[in-house]
């Protein structure tokens, strides 16, 4: 076992003078949506342009609030990439509409606009992107076929708060875009989401689905007008939100830094390992990607290293004091989909970085040092299979 401290893979970065405005919101009396609320949904906003923005308790819950404000629901389809964390399928599902799958470029691990245009029905309500590990999509071709088409985008940024496209946000512009912050995201409020609206009246009604249904009357009582669920914000999250946000751009350049430094590592060897690397930022926007996560597909499948196995391979990094993940399974083989009649061979690209993903350290706490750990313990164990 290593001697050197516990790299994780990923985590956040809490200062003691986000601690002590967590404790003084703790003491101040207003713990659930309050004025701290307002005021990180006000923060948001400005961080996006002024658009609308509303909180929620996870980015999943502001999915699926972003697909009711849409209308979708029983009959309609939406498309989306097999390469995705499991809340997308869930809440399309959960909706009561039908997931359409298709596969993903397996260098950007993004959706494959071409298979989009192909898979669009008269029954296709809207496509949902993700952002994979920060990188955006191609979102002037994305945008193009939503328009062609009269479909709505909902942009699953969970990775990507803080990335941009050709010099604009993600979130600044086009249609909805939800963002997660989970601690393992580039910033978080313990559990959170938020969504970014283009149209105000489409932010207020998800104001009303994510408590209960409620609207205030002129005498002061309450009415229910639609189904609502409870969704709301805790003043305690804001107020750590609000703290993080200060910091995101700088905890982005970091990041940034840092995965250059694996690039700068693993390149050179990376086609003698057989690895395959993440895409960098676009070309014409370096600074574009907010990197939430780097991850690389190792040869796992190689004839003449048959014995080469993911477990064997995170168990080794953890004896070594290093943390690692999988970033992810292919959503179209799980459970839930397999009993929709999904099967292998379906999408080969998600399947494949299924199959040989593994999510190296990167967070804002580490260091260029800590970069060279994983390199060096990577190689090592390639080399030894």
């Amino acid at each position: 076992m290593s001697t050197l401290p516990y790299l994780k893979f990923a985590g956040p970065v809490i200062t003691d003078e986000m601690a002590d405005a967590v404790r003084d919101t703790m003491v101040s009396g207003w713990l659930t949506s309050g004025p701290q609320v307002s005021a990180f949904e006000a923060a948001l906003s400005n961080y996006h342009g002024g658009r609308p923005t509303r909180v929620f308790t996870s980015a999943t819950a502001a999915m699926e609030v972003a697909f009711e404000v849409c209308g979708i629901g029983p009959g309609d389809e939406v498309i989306t990439s097999a390469m995705t964390f499991f809340s997308v399928g869930n809440m399309i599902e959960k909706v009561g509409a039908t997931t359409v799958f298709v596969d993903c470029d397996l260098i950007t691990r993004n959706i494959n606009l071409d298979q989009v245009e192909r898979a669009i029905t008269p029954r296709t309500k809207a496509i949902v992107p993700t952002h994979m590990s920060g990188l955006p999509c191609e979102m002037d071709r994305l945008y193009a076929i939503a328009k062609k088409h009269g479909l709505r985008v909902i942009e699953d940024a969970a990775l990507a708060i803080g990335s941009s496209w050709q010099g604009k946000r993600i979130g600044a512009f086009g249609d909805i875009a939800t963002f997660s912050f989970h601690p393992n995201k580039n910033m978080t409020t313990i559990e959170g989401g938020a969504a970014v609206f283009a149209n105000p009246d489409e932010a207020k009604r998800a104001e009303v689905l994510r408590f209960h249904g409620i609207t205030r009357l002129a005498d002061g009582t309450r009415d229910v007008t639609v189904a609502g669920g409870k969704f709301n914000m805790s003043d305690v999250s804001a107020r750590l939100g609000l703290g993080q946000l200060a910091m995101l751009d700088t905890w982005n350049a970091h990041r940034q830094s840092l995965a250059h430094t694996y690039m700068t590592l693993l390149g050179p060897i990376a086609d003698e390992f057989g690895i395959v690397l993440p895409a960098p930022a676009h070309t014409n926007e370096p600074t574009g990607h907010s990197w939430n996560m780097y991850c690389v597909l190792l040869p796992f499948e190689k004839p003449w290293q048959a014995q080469l196995t993911r477990k064997q391979f995170i168990a080794a990094l953890h004896a070594q004091g290093i943390g690692i993940g999988i970033s992810y399974e292919a959503m179209h083989l799980t459970s839930l989909f397999r009993g929709k009649g999904h099967r292998e061979g379906e999408h080969p690209m998600a399947e494949r970085i299924a199959q040989q993903t593994v999510t190296l350290p990167l967070h804002a706490a580490m260091t260029e040092t800590e970069v060279a750990r994983v390199v060096k313990s990577l190689i090592s164990f390639l080399a030894k299979a």
